[in-house]
């Protein structure tokens, strides 16, 4: 829906996960009977929550952590695992710097280059023993890295920079054609970050298996702050969703939609998938968990820019473990735990038997939705007041 913004220009009503809820069908399912995964490259992942390739959130050990629960966790190749060899020191330095000094800090130890050999060696840890294994490079990083990288054979290869076009320029010479990567390999290429539907269509039809959906919205994230670009979740959800459609329509190959970043708690996830995401992708949910590698901090992969950082370190403040915020037992009442059974309980409520089924959920516009008859537990930050 637009608006006239004046005489000549228009502007567009954009919503955000409390600006709507979820009507309920007149039908319903037993949540148990409901199926939560996704397909991608022939493979069923039975968990559509992804851990985001955030050097605070995962490494070798949170990512065979996700491949065992039935998902995915993204390994950062241009991260610090790929550039120390030995990286607990570095890591033990960003979450014991004060806040004022963690911007120097990932600026200074991100300028260490990034080395080929631990490439192949990160990729090969994660493998080990049959698990999945997705990873992830800018697109400059896929010009830099992509050899070393595809040699290594990971399962799966995100190609993830703050806004993502079909075509990369760069004024040094270096073009990432997105189609002609796609042909170039083997492997499923998951391609981000976008937020609209021209550019969704066109990379679905330079073959990406799937798109990554928002910009900026992160916990850790500051690029709305600082470029003012983005748009809110809900509604880049549902138009890069209509690309994946029409496109699904003319060529009768499915694509995945993964809303990524701007999500906390169980229905904000519920609403990312029912606005037409087949998966979410998140970090800062993960962030406190004890088994992160560097519990209780996370930041974003823009973050150590050297010329204009946009993240910033976040501190959580739960440390919960990662299966119970997964799967539970819930220990709370605010949805920042089980999350899988949050899925499944909205999924019932809502009469889909599966994920696509709740694409066909109705939306409501809804902006006294996490407030109505909520006074008491926003007097006493309880449940929903927190």
């Amino acid at each position: 829906m637009e608006f006239a913004l004046s005489k000549n220009r228009r502007i567009k009503l954009a919503l955000g996960f409390n600006d709507v809820s979820l009507v309920p069908s007149m039908s319903t399912i037993d949540p148990a009977d409901t199926d939560v995964s996704y397909e991608l490259a022939g493979h069923k992942y039975e968990l559509p929550i992804m851990a985001a390739a955030m050097d605070g959130v995962v490494d070798v050990k949170i990512a065979r952590l996700f491949s065992e629960y039935g998902g995915l966790g993204v390994l950062n190749l241009e991260g610090i695992y790929t550039r120390y060899e030995e990286y607990q020191s570095i890591l033990d330095e960003i979450v014991a710097a004060d806040n004022d000094q963690a911007t120097a800090i990932f600026q200074r130890v991100y300028q260490e280059p990034v080395k080929p050999e631990l490439i192949a060696r990160r990729i090969e840890e994660i493998k080990e023993g049959g698990h999945k294994c997705a990873v992830s490079l800018t697109p400059l990083g896929v010009i830099r890295y992509g050899e070393a990288t595809f040699a290594a054979k990971p399962d799966v290869l995100c190609v993830q920079s703050t806004v993502t076009s079909a075509r990369h320029r760069s004024s040094k010479g270096s073009t990432l054609v997105i189609a002609d990567l796609i042909k170039s390999i083997s492997i499923p290429v998951l391609v981000g970050n976008v937020s609209e539907y021209e550019v969704s269509y066109a990379l679905l039809e330079a073959g990406a298996a799937g798109l990554f959906v928002g910009v900026g919205p992160g916990q850790a994230c500051t690029t709305r702050g600082v470029t003012g670009v983005g748009v809110p979740q809900i509604t880049a959800t549902a138009d890069c969703a209509d690309a994946r459609d029409d496109y699904f329509k003319a060529s009768g190959r499915y694509a995945l939609i993964i809303t990524d970043g701007g999500m906390r708690k169980g229905g904000e996830i519920c609403k990312a998938l029912a606005a037409g995401g087949d998966a979410i992708m998140t970090g800062s949910i993960f962030a406190g968990c004890p088994e992160s590698p560097a519990a209780p901090y996370h930041w974003g992969m823009a973050t150590p820019d050297p010329n204009l950082p946009r993240g910033t370190r976040v501190k959580s403040n739960v440390s919960v473990p990662l299966q119970q915020v997964l799967f539970g037992p819930s220990k709370v009442t605010d949805g920042t735990q089980n999350l899988v059974g949050a899925i499944r309980s909205a999924m019932g409520l809502c009469g889909a038997a599966n994920i696509r089924e709740f694409h066909n959920t109705q939306l409501a516009f809804s902006l006294s939705f996490m407030t109505e008859g909520k006074a008491l537990q926003l007097s006493q930050q309880v449940g929903m007041g927190k």
